[in-house]
């Protein structure tokens, strides 16, 4: 996913998008240490998504708080 995609989503959204991720990264993980995953890039892809989604929340926060 685009940081530009991320970018217009509320920040509410965002939080739950970064949950969702982390838990489909947390079901590769298991599928990959048991030998059941075959496309393995896509640890690092959502591996930097979560980075994405937690960066923008991180910046979010703050520009709050300024």
């Amino acid at each position: 996913m685009k940081a530009s995609e991320l970018r217009e989503l509320s920040e509410e959204e965002l939080q739950a998008k970064s949950n969702e991720l982390r838990g489909e990264l947390f079901n590769l993980k298991v599928k990959h240490s048991t030998g059941q995953l075959e496309d393995t890039a896509r640890l690092g892809l959502l591996r930097r998504d979560v980075a994405r989604c937690e960066t923008l929340l991180r910046e979010r926060q703050e520009a709050t708080t300024e």
